[in-house]
Protein backbone atom coordinates (compact mmCIF):
# COMPACT_ATOMS: atom_id res chain seq x y z
CA UNK A 1 0.00 0.00 0.00
CA UNK A 2 2.67 2.25 0.97
CA UNK A 3 4.38 1.76 -2.52
CA UNK A 4 1.11 2.02 -4.18
CA UNK A 5 1.29 5.74 -2.38
CA UNK A 6 4.73 6.29 -3.09
CA UNK A 7 3.80 5.55 -6.74
CA UNK A 8 1.22 7.87 -6.97
CA UNK A 9 2.73 10.96 -5.24
CA UNK A 10 5.51 10.73 -7.67
CA UNK A 11 3.50 10.55 -10.40
CA UNK A 12 1.43 13.44 -9.02
CA UNK A 13 5.03 15.62 -8.19
CA UNK A 14 6.19 14.68 -11.72
CA UNK A 15 2.74 16.12 -13.49
CA UNK A 16 3.11 19.49 -11.41
CA UNK A 17 6.67 19.84 -12.83
CA UNK A 18 5.45 18.98 -15.74
CA UNK A 19 2.96 22.14 -16.03
CA UNK A 20 5.31 24.42 -14.17
CA UNK A 21 7.39 24.17 -17.22
CA UNK A 22 4.17 24.16 -19.63
CA UNK A 23 3.51 27.36 -18.09
CA UNK A 24 6.38 29.35 -19.43
CA UNK A 25 6.29 30.55 -22.73
CA UNK A 26 7.81 29.23 -25.12
CA UNK A 27 10.24 32.47 -26.41
CA UNK A 28 11.60 35.45 -24.61
CA UNK A 29 12.11 38.33 -26.57
CA UNK A 30 14.49 41.56 -24.51
CA UNK A 31 12.66 45.31 -25.73
CA UNK A 32 13.89 48.61 -25.57
CA UNK A 33 11.00 50.02 -26.39
CA UNK A 34 10.73 53.64 -27.83
CA UNK A 35 8.94 55.15 -24.70
CA UNK A 36 6.45 54.36 -21.57
CA UNK A 37 3.33 55.48 -24.01
CA UNK A 38 0.76 52.18 -24.42
CA UNK A 39 1.65 51.15 -27.94
CA UNK A 40 5.30 51.37 -27.28
CA UNK A 41 5.07 49.27 -24.26
CA UNK A 42 1.40 47.55 -23.08
CA UNK A 43 0.63 46.93 -26.68
CA UNK A 44 4.10 44.86 -27.48
CA UNK A 45 3.87 42.59 -24.27
CA UNK A 46 0.15 41.95 -24.08
CA UNK A 47 0.59 41.44 -28.17
CA UNK A 48 3.40 38.96 -27.45
CA UNK A 49 1.84 36.89 -25.17
CA UNK A 50 -0.88 35.87 -28.31
CA UNK A 51 2.30 33.68 -29.79
CA UNK A 52 3.30 32.08 -26.27
CA UNK A 53 6.27 34.76 -26.18
CA UNK A 54 7.53 36.72 -22.99
CA UNK A 55 8.29 40.27 -23.57
CA UNK A 56 10.87 41.85 -21.46
CA UNK A 57 11.30 45.39 -20.76
CA UNK A 58 13.12 47.24 -18.46
CA UNK A 59 11.93 49.20 -14.86
CA UNK A 60 9.15 51.28 -16.35
CA UNK A 61 10.66 54.01 -14.10
CA UNK A 62 13.31 54.48 -16.12
CA UNK A 63 11.57 55.28 -19.11
CA UNK A 64 10.77 58.15 -18.67
CA UNK A 65 7.32 60.10 -18.56
CA UNK A 66 5.99 62.66 -21.56
CA UNK A 67 8.59 65.44 -21.16
CA UNK A 68 10.65 63.89 -18.28
CA UNK A 69 12.66 61.81 -20.80
CA UNK A 70 13.98 58.22 -19.98
CA UNK A 71 16.80 57.75 -18.46
CA UNK A 72 19.37 56.41 -20.93
CA UNK A 73 22.78 55.16 -18.36
CA UNK A 74 20.33 53.53 -16.64
CA UNK A 75 18.76 52.09 -18.83
CA UNK A 76 22.25 50.84 -20.16
CA UNK A 77 23.53 49.78 -16.78
CA UNK A 78 20.34 47.60 -16.40
CA UNK A 79 21.01 46.17 -20.32
CA UNK A 80 24.17 45.15 -19.30
CA UNK A 81 22.87 43.00 -16.56
CA UNK A 82 20.92 40.92 -18.75
CA UNK A 83 21.79 36.88 -19.29
CA UNK A 84 21.42 37.41 -23.07
CA UNK A 85 21.92 33.45 -23.61
CA UNK A 86 17.75 33.73 -21.69
CA UNK A 87 16.44 35.47 -25.15
CA UNK A 88 15.68 34.81 -28.13
CA UNK A 89 15.93 37.83 -29.92
CA UNK A 90 16.11 41.94 -28.83
CA UNK A 91 14.08 44.55 -29.61
CA UNK A 92 16.26 47.93 -29.51
CA UNK A 93 14.95 51.82 -29.53
CA UNK A 94 17.80 53.46 -30.51
CA UNK A 95 16.05 56.70 -29.52
CA UNK A 96 15.53 55.62 -26.35
CA UNK A 97 19.34 54.66 -25.91
CA UNK A 98 20.66 58.04 -27.06
CA UNK A 99 18.07 60.73 -25.89
CA UNK A 100 15.59 59.09 -23.52
CA UNK A 101 12.71 58.07 -26.01
CA UNK A 102 10.37 60.33 -28.81
CA UNK A 103 10.29 63.56 -26.97
CA UNK A 104 13.71 63.46 -26.01
CA UNK A 105 14.68 63.19 -29.67
CA UNK A 106 13.38 66.17 -30.76
CA UNK A 107 15.12 68.35 -28.56
CA UNK A 108 18.54 69.23 -28.56
CA UNK A 109 18.97 67.88 -25.01
CA UNK A 110 21.49 65.58 -25.47
CA UNK A 111 24.88 66.55 -27.60
CA UNK A 112 25.52 64.55 -30.51
CA UNK A 113 28.68 62.50 -29.08
CA UNK A 114 26.69 61.85 -26.37
CA UNK A 115 23.63 60.61 -28.03
CA UNK A 116 26.63 57.97 -29.99
CA UNK A 117 28.77 56.88 -27.46
CA UNK A 118 25.59 55.47 -25.87
CA UNK A 119 24.80 53.29 -28.64
CA UNK A 120 28.65 51.40 -28.30
CA UNK A 121 26.33 49.40 -25.78
CA UNK A 122 24.57 48.06 -28.28
CA UNK A 123 27.78 46.64 -30.06
CA UNK A 124 28.63 45.03 -26.82
CA UNK A 125 25.37 42.87 -26.98
CA UNK A 126 26.46 41.44 -30.24
CA UNK A 127 29.61 40.57 -28.78
CA UNK A 128 28.49 38.84 -26.22
CA UNK A 129 25.67 36.99 -27.90
CA UNK A 130 26.58 36.49 -31.35
CA UNK A 131 24.00 34.29 -32.31
CA UNK A 132 21.15 36.56 -30.52
CA UNK A 133 18.71 38.03 -33.39
CA UNK A 134 18.99 41.98 -32.63
CA UNK A 135 16.13 44.16 -34.24
CA UNK A 136 16.27 47.83 -34.13
CA UNK A 137 14.88 51.06 -34.87
CA UNK A 138 15.31 54.65 -35.51
CA UNK A 139 13.12 57.24 -35.96
CA UNK A 140 13.52 60.24 -38.18
CA UNK A 141 12.74 63.53 -36.72
CA UNK A 142 9.14 64.69 -37.58
CA UNK A 143 8.22 68.62 -38.57
CA UNK A 144 6.52 69.60 -36.00
CA UNK A 145 8.01 70.08 -32.14
CA UNK A 146 6.51 68.61 -29.16
CA UNK A 147 3.30 70.76 -27.30
CA UNK A 148 4.88 71.07 -23.88
CA UNK A 149 2.96 74.09 -22.62
CA UNK A 150 6.01 76.50 -22.94
CA UNK A 151 6.04 76.47 -27.08
CA UNK A 152 2.86 77.30 -28.08
CA UNK A 153 2.95 80.52 -29.37
CA UNK A 154 5.72 79.58 -31.84
CA UNK A 155 5.17 75.86 -32.05
CA UNK A 156 3.02 75.92 -35.18
CA UNK A 157 5.47 78.48 -37.23
CA UNK A 158 8.05 76.07 -36.56
CA UNK A 159 6.33 72.91 -38.10
CA UNK A 160 5.18 75.34 -40.92
CA UNK A 161 8.73 76.67 -41.13
CA UNK A 162 10.12 73.16 -41.66
CA UNK A 163 7.29 72.18 -44.22
CA UNK A 164 8.02 75.02 -46.21
CA UNK A 165 11.35 76.38 -45.54
CA UNK A 166 13.31 73.67 -48.29
CA UNK A 167 10.83 75.14 -51.13
CA UNK A 168 12.44 77.53 -53.31
CA UNK A 169 8.64 79.37 -53.46
CA UNK A 170 8.54 79.81 -50.62
CA UNK A 171 11.76 82.04 -49.38
CA UNK A 172 9.58 84.54 -48.38
CA UNK A 173 7.40 83.05 -46.27
CA UNK A 174 10.10 81.37 -44.66
CA UNK A 175 11.51 84.57 -43.97
CA UNK A 176 8.34 85.82 -42.13
CA UNK A 177 8.59 82.94 -40.09
CA UNK A 178 12.14 83.15 -39.15
CA UNK A 179 11.27 86.19 -37.95
CA UNK A 180 8.62 84.73 -35.65
CA UNK A 181 9.96 82.28 -34.27
CA UNK A 182 12.62 82.37 -31.45
CA UNK A 183 16.01 82.58 -32.25
CA UNK A 184 16.57 80.00 -30.00
CA UNK A 185 14.19 77.72 -30.65
CA UNK A 186 14.84 77.45 -33.99
CA UNK A 187 18.76 76.61 -33.17
CA UNK A 188 17.29 74.08 -31.04
CA UNK A 189 15.64 72.65 -33.71
CA UNK A 190 18.38 72.71 -36.49
CA UNK A 191 20.99 71.00 -34.22
CA UNK A 192 18.12 68.19 -32.76
CA UNK A 193 17.72 67.66 -36.85
CA UNK A 194 21.52 67.34 -37.38
CA UNK A 195 22.50 65.23 -34.51
CA UNK A 196 19.24 62.76 -34.97
CA UNK A 197 20.36 62.36 -39.18
CA UNK A 198 23.91 61.50 -37.47
CA UNK A 199 22.33 58.78 -35.04
CA UNK A 200 20.19 57.85 -37.87
CA UNK A 201 23.48 57.07 -40.19
CA UNK A 202 25.07 55.45 -36.93
CA UNK A 203 22.02 52.62 -37.01
CA UNK A 204 22.35 51.80 -40.59
CA UNK A 205 26.15 51.35 -39.96
CA UNK A 206 25.49 49.06 -37.07
CA UNK A 207 22.97 47.03 -39.58
CA UNK A 208 26.05 46.81 -42.14
CA UNK A 209 28.41 45.74 -39.36
CA UNK A 210 25.71 42.99 -38.42
CA UNK A 211 25.28 44.04 -35.51
CA UNK A 212 21.76 44.42 -35.91
CA UNK A 213 19.90 41.64 -38.44
CA UNK A 214 17.15 44.34 -39.18
CA UNK A 215 16.82 47.62 -38.86
CA UNK A 216 13.55 49.31 -39.40
CA UNK A 217 14.18 54.07 -39.92
CA UNK A 218 10.82 55.32 -39.87
CA UNK A 219 9.50 58.89 -40.00
CA UNK A 220 7.38 60.14 -37.47
CA UNK A 221 4.41 62.58 -37.85
CA UNK A 222 4.96 64.20 -41.60
CA UNK A 223 3.93 65.78 -44.90
CA UNK A 224 4.65 65.10 -48.18
CA UNK A 225 6.97 68.21 -48.75
CA UNK A 226 9.57 69.46 -45.47
CA UNK A 227 12.81 69.32 -44.10
CA UNK A 228 12.08 65.45 -43.66
CA UNK A 229 12.48 64.72 -47.23
CA UNK A 230 15.93 65.79 -47.45
CA UNK A 231 16.94 63.38 -44.53
CA UNK A 232 15.10 60.33 -45.90
CA UNK A 233 16.88 60.71 -48.91
CA UNK A 234 20.25 60.87 -47.52
CA UNK A 235 19.51 57.40 -45.38
CA UNK A 236 17.71 56.20 -48.64
CA UNK A 237 21.45 56.75 -50.80
CA UNK A 238 22.91 55.28 -47.48
CA UNK A 239 21.06 52.09 -47.22
CA UNK A 240 21.63 51.66 -51.18
CA UNK A 241 25.33 52.00 -51.16
CA UNK A 242 25.85 49.68 -48.93
CA UNK A 243 23.43 47.31 -50.36
CA UNK A 244 21.20 46.67 -47.65
CA UNK A 245 17.48 47.30 -48.56
CA UNK A 246 16.47 43.85 -47.65
CA UNK A 247 17.71 44.66 -44.04
CA UNK A 248 16.46 48.18 -43.47
CA UNK A 249 13.72 49.71 -43.64
CA UNK A 250 12.80 53.17 -44.34
CA UNK A 251 8.85 53.78 -43.61
CA UNK A 252 6.59 56.35 -42.37
CA UNK A 253 5.23 55.40 -38.48
CA UNK A 254 6.92 55.51 -34.69
CA UNK A 255 4.50 54.32 -31.96
CA UNK A 256 4.14 50.69 -33.95
CA UNK A 257 7.29 50.01 -34.98
CA UNK A 258 8.16 47.89 -31.97
CA UNK A 259 4.77 45.56 -32.76
CA UNK A 260 6.47 45.58 -36.60
CA UNK A 261 9.85 44.25 -34.65
CA UNK A 262 8.02 41.86 -32.72
CA UNK A 263 5.92 40.10 -35.69
CA UNK A 264 8.85 40.03 -37.45
CA UNK A 265 11.07 38.33 -35.14
CA UNK A 266 8.58 35.99 -34.10
CA UNK A 267 7.61 35.05 -37.99
CA UNK A 268 11.30 34.51 -38.21
CA UNK A 269 11.61 32.17 -35.17
CA UNK A 270 8.88 30.38 -36.66
CA UNK A 271 9.79 31.05 -40.20
CA UNK A 272 5.81 31.95 -40.63
CA UNK A 273 5.63 34.13 -44.12
CA UNK A 274 2.22 34.48 -44.69
CA UNK A 275 0.64 35.56 -47.87
CA UNK A 276 -1.55 38.47 -47.83
CA UNK A 277 -3.74 40.41 -49.58
CA UNK A 278 -4.53 43.93 -49.29
CA UNK A 279 -8.10 45.05 -49.90
CA UNK A 280 -9.12 48.80 -49.91
CA UNK A 281 -12.77 50.45 -49.53
CA UNK A 282 -11.59 52.38 -52.69
CA UNK A 283 -8.75 52.60 -55.17
CA UNK A 284 -9.39 56.43 -54.22
CA UNK A 285 -8.37 55.96 -50.62
CA UNK A 286 -5.50 53.58 -51.46
CA UNK A 287 -3.77 56.17 -53.31
CA UNK A 288 -3.99 59.18 -51.14
CA UNK A 289 -1.73 60.51 -48.88
CA UNK A 290 -2.88 60.02 -45.64
CA UNK A 291 -3.07 62.92 -42.22
CA UNK A 292 0.59 63.17 -40.85
CA UNK A 293 2.25 60.61 -43.54
CA UNK A 294 4.50 61.54 -46.64
CA UNK A 295 3.25 58.67 -48.30
CA UNK A 296 0.17 57.22 -49.88
CA UNK A 297 -1.92 54.82 -47.98
CA UNK A 298 -1.25 52.01 -50.56
CA UNK A 299 2.67 52.28 -49.97
CA UNK A 300 2.57 52.68 -46.13
CA UNK A 301 0.83 49.33 -46.25
CA UNK A 302 2.99 47.30 -48.43
CA UNK A 303 6.14 49.06 -46.28
CA UNK A 304 4.43 47.23 -43.08
CA UNK A 305 3.87 44.22 -44.81
CA UNK A 306 7.40 43.75 -45.96
CA UNK A 307 8.43 44.77 -42.15
CA UNK A 308 6.64 42.24 -40.70
CA UNK A 309 7.91 39.58 -43.37
CA UNK A 310 4.81 38.81 -44.51
CA UNK A 311 4.22 38.45 -48.76
CA UNK A 312 2.38 40.55 -50.31
CA UNK A 313 0.23 39.10 -53.56
CA UNK A 314 -2.04 40.44 -55.58
CA UNK A 315 -4.84 37.47 -55.65
CA UNK A 316 -7.23 37.16 -53.18
CA UNK A 317 -6.99 33.80 -53.90
CA UNK A 318 -3.40 33.07 -52.82
CA UNK A 319 -3.92 34.74 -49.87
CA UNK A 320 -3.59 33.00 -46.42
CA UNK A 321 -5.29 36.20 -45.17
CA UNK A 322 -7.14 39.21 -46.22
CA UNK A 323 -6.10 42.55 -44.91
CA UNK A 324 -9.11 45.04 -45.10
CA UNK A 325 -7.67 48.58 -44.76
CA UNK A 326 -11.23 50.95 -44.57
CA UNK A 327 -10.02 54.72 -45.60
CA UNK A 328 -13.90 55.90 -46.95
CA UNK A 329 -15.65 56.57 -43.78
CA UNK A 330 -17.01 60.22 -45.26
CA UNK A 331 -18.39 58.35 -48.72
CA UNK A 332 -22.01 57.83 -48.84
CA UNK A 333 -22.99 53.97 -48.13
CA UNK A 334 -18.95 53.11 -47.88
CA UNK A 335 -19.37 51.79 -44.14
CA UNK A 336 -22.08 49.35 -44.66
CA UNK A 337 -20.58 48.29 -48.02
CA UNK A 338 -17.32 47.68 -47.33
CA UNK A 339 -18.30 45.83 -43.81
CA UNK A 340 -21.12 43.49 -45.48
CA UNK A 341 -17.53 42.77 -47.45
CA UNK A 342 -15.78 41.29 -44.62
CA UNK A 343 -17.86 40.14 -42.34
CA UNK A 344 -19.10 37.58 -46.00
CA UNK A 345 -15.39 37.50 -46.54
CA UNK A 346 -14.30 33.19 -46.79
CA UNK A 347 -14.17 32.32 -43.21
CA UNK A 348 -11.22 30.05 -44.43
CA UNK A 349 -8.79 32.51 -44.83
CA UNK A 350 -7.35 34.81 -41.48
CA UNK A 351 -8.88 38.12 -41.49
CA UNK A 352 -7.00 41.69 -40.52
CA UNK A 353 -8.72 44.87 -40.39
CA UNK A 354 -7.66 48.27 -40.38
CA UNK A 355 -9.98 51.17 -39.98
CA UNK A 356 -7.57 54.32 -40.81
CA UNK A 357 -9.08 58.29 -40.31
CA UNK A 358 -8.51 59.92 -43.64
CA UNK A 359 -9.15 63.95 -42.10
CA UNK A 360 -6.73 63.21 -39.12
CA UNK A 361 -9.54 64.86 -36.76
CA UNK A 362 -11.33 61.47 -34.90
CA UNK A 363 -8.22 59.48 -34.41
CA UNK A 364 -10.42 56.52 -33.47
CA UNK A 365 -13.00 54.30 -35.46
CA UNK A 366 -15.53 54.90 -37.76
CA UNK A 367 -19.15 54.79 -35.73
CA UNK A 368 -21.30 52.89 -38.34
CA UNK A 369 -18.32 50.64 -39.87
CA UNK A 370 -17.31 49.10 -36.24
CA UNK A 371 -21.06 49.02 -34.75
CA UNK A 372 -22.02 46.54 -37.95
CA UNK A 373 -18.89 44.86 -38.17
CA UNK A 374 -19.55 44.25 -33.81
CA UNK A 375 -23.68 43.16 -34.81
CA UNK A 376 -21.96 39.69 -36.38
CA UNK A 377 -19.52 39.36 -33.98
CA UNK A 378 -16.98 39.48 -36.76
CA UNK A 379 -13.84 40.53 -34.35
CA UNK A 380 -14.13 37.04 -32.72
CA UNK A 381 -12.89 35.23 -35.59
CA UNK A 382 -10.45 38.32 -36.86
CA UNK A 383 -6.53 37.63 -36.35
CA UNK A 384 -6.04 41.53 -35.92
CA UNK A 385 -7.85 44.80 -35.98
CA UNK A 386 -7.08 48.52 -34.71
CA UNK A 387 -8.14 52.14 -35.70
CA UNK A 388 -6.31 54.43 -33.37
CA UNK A 389 -4.63 57.96 -34.53
CA UNK A 390 -2.46 57.65 -38.03
CA UNK A 391 -2.88 55.18 -40.74
CA UNK A 392 0.75 53.85 -39.55
CA UNK A 393 -0.36 53.53 -36.30
CA UNK A 394 -3.62 51.78 -37.19
CA UNK A 395 -1.82 49.86 -39.89
CA UNK A 396 1.33 49.08 -37.77
CA UNK A 397 -0.67 47.93 -34.75
CA UNK A 398 -3.51 45.57 -36.90
CA UNK A 399 -1.00 43.68 -38.93
CA UNK A 400 1.22 42.97 -36.25
CA UNK A 401 -1.30 41.93 -34.55
CA UNK A 402 -2.80 39.55 -37.09
CA UNK A 403 0.67 37.79 -37.52
CA UNK A 404 0.99 37.16 -34.14
CA UNK A 405 -2.43 35.43 -34.28
CA UNK A 406 -0.92 33.53 -37.10
CA UNK A 407 2.08 32.54 -35.04
CA UNK A 408 -0.06 30.69 -32.16
CA UNK A 409 -1.64 28.58 -34.89
CA UNK A 410 1.63 27.45 -35.85
CA UNK A 411 3.20 27.36 -31.76
CA UNK A 412 -0.55 24.91 -30.98
CA UNK A 413 0.86 22.38 -33.24
CA UNK A 414 4.12 22.29 -30.82
CA UNK A 415 2.86 22.68 -27.86
CA UNK A 416 -0.83 22.19 -26.79
CA UNK A 417 -1.00 23.60 -23.07
CA UNK A 418 -0.54 26.97 -25.05
CA UNK A 419 -3.23 26.94 -26.49
CA UNK A 420 -5.41 27.99 -23.67
CA UNK A 421 -3.37 30.98 -22.88
CA UNK A 422 -2.58 32.19 -26.35
CA UNK A 423 -6.20 32.33 -26.94
CA UNK A 424 -7.01 33.96 -23.62
CA UNK A 425 -4.54 36.50 -24.73
CA UNK A 426 -5.63 37.11 -28.57
CA UNK A 427 -9.07 37.77 -26.75
CA UNK A 428 -7.52 40.01 -24.25
CA UNK A 429 -6.04 41.80 -26.90
CA UNK A 430 -8.89 42.46 -29.41
CA UNK A 431 -11.67 43.56 -26.34
CA UNK A 432 -8.61 46.25 -25.62
CA UNK A 433 -8.50 47.01 -29.33
CA UNK A 434 -12.50 47.65 -29.20
CA UNK A 435 -12.49 49.63 -25.97
CA UNK A 436 -9.47 52.12 -26.36
CA UNK A 437 -9.24 51.87 -29.99
CA UNK A 438 -12.64 52.75 -31.05
CA UNK A 439 -14.87 53.07 -27.89
CA UNK A 440 -12.33 55.96 -25.60
CA UNK A 441 -10.84 57.47 -28.76
CA UNK A 442 -14.39 57.65 -30.72
CA UNK A 443 -17.26 57.58 -28.27
CA UNK A 444 -15.68 59.11 -24.32
CA UNK A 445 -12.58 60.93 -25.53
CA UNK A 446 -15.34 63.28 -27.42
CA UNK A 447 -16.70 63.77 -24.12
CA UNK A 448 -14.03 63.79 -21.72
CA UNK A 449 -12.67 66.72 -24.11
CA UNK A 450 -15.86 68.46 -24.14
CA UNK A 451 -15.76 68.34 -20.17
CA UNK A 452 -12.40 69.71 -20.37
CA UNK A 453 -13.11 72.73 -22.44
CA UNK A 454 -15.98 73.65 -20.10
CA UNK A 455 -13.75 73.32 -17.40
CA UNK A 456 -11.32 75.70 -18.89
CA UNK A 457 -8.79 72.81 -18.07
CA UNK A 458 -6.08 72.14 -21.00
CA UNK A 459 -6.86 68.13 -22.52
CA UNK A 460 -2.83 67.88 -23.71
CA UNK A 461 -1.78 69.44 -20.49
CA UNK A 462 -3.81 68.51 -17.38
CA UNK A 463 -2.72 68.73 -13.38
CA UNK A 464 -2.23 65.37 -11.66
CA UNK A 465 -6.06 66.60 -10.33
CA UNK A 466 -7.44 67.31 -13.27
CA UNK A 467 -6.22 64.32 -14.61
CA UNK A 468 -8.10 62.10 -11.76
CA UNK A 469 -11.16 63.86 -12.08
CA UNK A 470 -10.88 62.63 -16.17
CA UNK A 471 -9.84 59.18 -15.24
CA UNK A 472 -12.70 59.15 -12.85
CA UNK A 473 -15.30 60.38 -15.54
CA UNK A 474 -13.73 57.90 -18.40
CA UNK A 475 -13.93 55.16 -16.57
CA UNK A 476 -17.05 55.51 -15.39
CA UNK A 477 -18.14 55.64 -18.90
CA UNK A 478 -15.79 53.18 -20.07
CA UNK A 479 -17.43 50.38 -17.22
CA UNK A 480 -20.99 49.47 -18.80
CA UNK A 481 -19.64 49.89 -22.53
CA UNK A 482 -16.95 46.90 -21.80
CA UNK A 483 -19.47 44.78 -20.12
CA UNK A 484 -21.72 45.32 -23.08
CA UNK A 485 -18.81 44.32 -25.61
CA UNK A 486 -17.49 40.97 -23.67
CA UNK A 487 -21.14 39.76 -23.75
CA UNK A 488 -21.89 40.46 -27.31
CA UNK A 489 -18.49 39.36 -28.47
CA UNK A 490 -18.71 35.67 -29.20
CA UNK A 491 -21.86 34.69 -32.08
CA UNK A 492 -24.29 33.01 -29.38
CA UNK A 493 -24.24 30.41 -31.87
CA UNK A 494 -20.88 29.51 -30.79
CA UNK A 495 -21.82 28.35 -27.33
CA UNK A 496 -18.74 30.56 -26.10
CA UNK A 497 -18.94 33.86 -23.37
CA UNK A 498 -16.82 36.02 -22.14
CA UNK A 499 -16.85 38.77 -19.21
CA UNK A 500 -14.22 41.62 -18.31
CA UNK A 501 -13.63 42.57 -14.47
CA UNK A 502 -11.24 44.59 -12.91
CA UNK A 503 -11.53 46.99 -15.50
CA UNK A 504 -8.19 49.63 -15.24
CA UNK A 505 -8.69 52.99 -16.83
CA UNK A 506 -5.54 55.71 -16.83
CA UNK A 507 -3.51 58.71 -18.93
CA UNK A 508 -0.50 58.19 -18.63
CA UNK A 509 1.08 61.52 -19.78
CA UNK A 510 -1.88 63.52 -18.00
CA UNK A 511 -3.27 64.21 -21.30
CA UNK A 512 -6.06 62.59 -23.30
CA UNK A 513 -4.36 62.01 -26.04
CA UNK A 514 -3.89 58.02 -24.98
CA UNK A 515 -5.30 56.03 -22.44
CA UNK A 516 -3.77 52.59 -20.93
CA UNK A 517 -7.09 50.34 -20.44
CA UNK A 518 -6.64 47.08 -18.54
CA UNK A 519 -8.82 44.47 -17.28
CA UNK A 520 -9.03 40.72 -16.30
CA UNK A 521 -10.77 38.38 -18.91
CA UNK A 522 -12.72 35.44 -18.16
CA UNK A 523 -13.28 33.18 -21.41
CA UNK A 524 -15.55 30.35 -20.88
CA UNK A 525 -15.81 27.94 -23.52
Amino acid sequence: MRSWFSLCLSLLLTLLACNQVEAQATARILLIPLDDRPPCLQFPVQMGKIGDVDVVTPPRELLGRFTDVGKSDELIRWLRTQSLTQFDAAIISVDMLAYGGLVGSRIHGVPEKEALDRLAVIRELRRKAPTLKIYGSSVIMRLAPTADGKNEAYREKLAKWAEVSPDPVQQELTRQLEAAIPAAALADYKQARVRNLRVNEYAVKLTNDKVFDYLIVSQDDAKPKGVHIRDRETLTAAVQRAKLTGRVAIQPGADEVSMLLLARAVSDRYDYHPRIKAIYSSETAANTVMPYEDRPLRQTVSFHLNAVGAREVTDPEQADILYYVFASRFDTGSAQQFASQIINSPPAKGLIIADVDPKGDVQGGDIPFTEALKQTSIFARAYGYACWNTAGNTIGTALPHGILAGVSRVVAKRNAAAVGRMNRAQLWFMLNRLLDDYTYHSIIRPKANKRCRANQWNAYRLTPEQTAAVEAYCQQELTPIASEVAAEFFPKASGRSCSINNLRFSLPWNRTFEAEIDFDVTDRP
